[in-house]
């Protein structure tokens, strides 16, 4: 994984994150700096304290020098001193040692961030003249293709008059040849224009920008936008009739009377990463409006947050049925009917979120397999990576790079067919097919429980329990009868001990 298979298309992300790590670098190398200043103020006042304290004649003609509270309190003036020496080390250290070696390794990193973002622009001009230069090739081809079939028409009409002189006729025939073999050789010439275009495409985005770009596994996963490398752009013949029936990779004619140019060519060019401008967005419910791979992560959380929602209001519900139950059996205790809107409340919302959980859970299978297919498109088109333009120049370093990412990109073999039919929601098989927990403690029931609602188990005063969840805060805990059956009793039932 790296940044040509990941982030081919996010070339902004990638100038913002290394212009942000060097940023990152300038700030370290000032508060390194501002220390140093900090350490050299602390060592001249600590000099400067000891100056101001110790005795102005010499120790060995001090009289007060004899009595041991004055020697300690010399010796202390002294190790102040010593001290206000390591400062200055210190600030000398990190002065010489690290400010100017992170000085000098930060004009490093722009030297060669500058160099990277270069040769990426260069390679990006480069792919987008070869794309202007086959939308112009391809436009010459329609164009004489067009003029070539009028000439035709017009020799046939005129072969067909009988009022045509012959000289007419031979001359709108030589024209229609003319015009033929102008269309051929522009057919030709678009042919070999897109050749080379695609061979150039492919060793853009499966060479040059993973040699670019180094791996950065956080940042991939962060931005990468599951959108599938481009593939080969696709020849559009318009040697053919005229007037044929439009298809997607046919020419319309519109009401204007203008061609109308269709197919994978023009549909490739607004998903082209380097040259198509981003047109404003419109944010949909279903997140249809990112990229596969950002929407698949918003779904997920999505997903995750009404799962969890719906548990508590699960949760809410089996508690005011538990305190309906109690109100019931003790009425002074309080209403039932008290209870009634709250538990239709929290049932209307059960309802709501479960719908909510079914539509997220469709959209997020959508996106898993369009991920999905994109990766194994990419991938099955391009099993090896392609050969570098014959129009590069040599370089050694290059080919050599270029060699070892041969051996990388050849080694990432189209999925297996046994990978494909796995299940989408892998993170959700254990709540499907789960193994066998040990019991993390066991307990008694000290009262009777009827477990009628969902989830719930019933257990007899008395009973012995195989502790398998304890309580997370809501006044259940999950247990285990020794006959079989699961399930969650209150947790104020139940005298418990751990392993």
């Amino acid at each position: 994984m790296d940044w040509g298979t990941e982030l081919w298309d996010q070339f902004e992300v990638i100038e913002r994150h290394t212009q942000w790590g060097l940023d990152l670098l300038d700030r370290y190398v000032k508060f390194v700096k501002e220390r140093t200043e900090v350490e050299q103020a602390y060592a001249k006042q600590l000099r400067s304290l000891v100056k101001k304290y110790l005795p102005k004649r010499p120790s060995k003609d001090d009289p007060e020098f004899k009595f041991s509270q004055q020697q300690s309190f010399v010796q202390i003036l002294q190790e102040v001193n010593d001290f206000a020496g390591q400062r200055e080390l210190v600030a000398e250290n990190l002065s010489i040692r690290v400010c100017l070696e992170l000085a000098k390794y930060s004009q490093e990193m722009k030297q060669e961030r500058k160099m990277h973002f270069q040769e990426g622009r260069r390679a990006q001009q480069q792919l987008e003249s070869g794309f202007k230069q086959l939308e112009n090739s391809k436009r010459k081809f329609e164009r004489d293709c067009r003029e070539a079939e009028k000439a035709a028409q017009t020799a046939e009409r005129l072969d067909q008059d009988i009022n045509a002189t012959k000289a007419d006729v031979e001359k709108a025939k030589q024209q229609a040849h003319i015009r033929s073999h102008m269309a051929e050789e522009s057919k030709n010439e678009y042919a070999a224009q897109l050749q080379r275009f695609n061979r150039d495409q492919a060793h853009f985005y499966f060479s040059q920008m993973p040699q670019i770009f180094d791996d950065s596994q956080v940042l991939i996963e962060l931005h990468k936008s599951g959108f599938a490398r481009p593939g080969d752009v696709e020849f559009e013949d318009f040697s053919q009739p005229m007037n044929r029936a439009p298809s997607d990779s046919s020419l319309g004619t519109p009401s204007d009377g203008r061609p109308e140019l269709r197919g994978p060519a023009r549909s490739g060019r607004a998903k082209r990463w380097p040259f198509g401008k981003k047109n404003k967005t419109v944010v949909t419910e279903d997140f249809s409006h990112l990229p596969p791979e950002q929407q698949r992560k918003r779904l997920q959380q999505q997903l995750e947050d009404r799962n969890r929602e719906l548990q508590k209001e699960v949760d809410q519900r089996e508690a005011l049925k538990k305190m309906k139950d109690v109100y019931e059996k003790t009425p002074q205790m309080g209403d039932p009917a008290s209870l009634e809107p709250r538990i239709t409340e929290t049932l209307n919302n059960i309802e709501r979120l479960k719908l909510e959980v079914q539509k997220y859970e469709a959209w997020l299978a959508e996106a898993e397999s369009r991920v999905l297919s994109n990766r194994g498109d990419s991938l099955s088109r391009h099993a090896r990576p392609p050969d570098p333009p014959a129009s590069a120049p040599p370089d050694s370093s290059s080919s050599s790079n270029s060699g070892s990412q041969d051996n990388k990109e050849s080694s990432e073999e189209p999925p297996s067919e046994e990978s494909q039919d796995a299940p989408i929601y892998t993170e959700f098989d254990e709540d499907f097919e789960e193994e066998p927990v040990s019991p993390i403690g066991h307990c008694v029931a000290i009262y009777h429980f009827e477990g009628s609602s969902e989830g719930t188990i019933s257990m007899a005063e008395g009973e012995d329990l195989s502790l398998m969840e304890e309580d997370k805060g809501d006044g259940w805990t999950r247990v285990r009868r020794k006959q079989g059956g699961e399930g969650y009793v209150p947790t104020s039932y139940l005298r418990v001990t751990l392993n």
